[in-house]
């Protein structure tokens, strides 16, 4: 099980554990303190697995990645730019990335985010980052 915030792209915040998440299925649940939710993948903006869902506010993201993080070899830097104006900068395995949801993984090590499931219809734009 993953500890996730599914973010909708009306704004909407829905944080829980995950018990199904796959970009190929149409929707999720996510156990919430107030019961299970069912996610339609094609509503959200994009979905963040988390190692603490209360997260923490004061960090801030580095841009770059720490040199030698084994966690993203043979991935390429990519930057993600949201209809809602948020950029995200990371590394995905595919560029540019095929279907209607792709993976990124942060470049900041210490990120509260592990992954994120990002919704491609809630993208602007996708470039290779340098």
């Amino acid at each position: 099980m993953n500890e996730v915030v599914a973010r909708y792209a009306d704004g909407r915040l829905v944080k829980g554990i995950s018990l199904d998440v796959a970009p190929a299925k149409p929707r999720c649940h996510i156990k919430t303190e107030d019961g299970v939710v069912e996610v339609e993948l094609k509503d959200l903006k994009a979905l963040y697995f988390v190692k603490d869902l209360g997260g923490n506010p004061e960090h801030q993201e580095a841009m770059e990645p720490e040199e030698g993080d084994a966690r993203l070899r043979g991935t390429k830097p990519i930057e993600v730019r949201f209809a809602d104006g948020e950029c995200l900068v990371g590394r995905t395995n595919r560029f540019p990335p095929v279907g209607a949801f792709f993976f990124v993984l942060p470049v900041d090590s210490e990120s509260n985010n592990i992954r994120i499931l990002i919704n491609r219809s809630a993208v602007d734009s996708i470039a290779e980052a340098q």
